[in-house]
């Protein structure tokens, strides 16, 4: 494992990285995630893409053969029946570098992840008061 490498300064850095066929489908990806979270803001975070808003909402790498996309366990969890048949991790879904991104569940997620974010940080607030 590359222990040296370099963080990337920003998304626009990180996607022009990659081969041209990637960086259209990680431009793809991004698109999908910033219509559905229009209030976020990006950033790179563990070297990789992030969206944040009042916290880490998700991140998306890619990699030789996949493109990852790490909307939590909870994301995870909420939609497990639909990404049932992506490789799965706890916080993680792999989808197939060769396929077509599935753009309209990734939107959900990615909606779904803005309501926890938002609905955790209204608790946080109302507990300091």
């Amino acid at each position: 494992m590359e222990t040296n490498r370099v963080a990337p300064a920003s998304i626009d850095a990180y996607i022009a990285a990659f081969p041209e066929e990637v960086q259209q489908k990680l431009q793809e990806l991004r698109a999908t995630i910033r219509a559905s979270a229009p209030d976020a803001s990006e950033k790179i975070s563990y070297q990789i893409p992030t969206f944040y808003l009042k916290g880490n909402l998700v991140h998306f790498a890619a990699f030789k053969d996949h493109f990852s996309f790490f909307p939590t366990s909870s994301g995870i969890q909420a939609f497990k029946q639909e990404l049932s048949k992506y490789k799965l991790a706890k916080g993680t879904v792999q989808f197939p570098i060769n396929e077509s991104l599935p753009l309209e569940l990734i939107s959900r997620i990615v909606k779904f992840r803005v309501a926890e974010n938002l609905e955790r940080a209204e608790l946080k607030s109302a507990q300091r008061k």
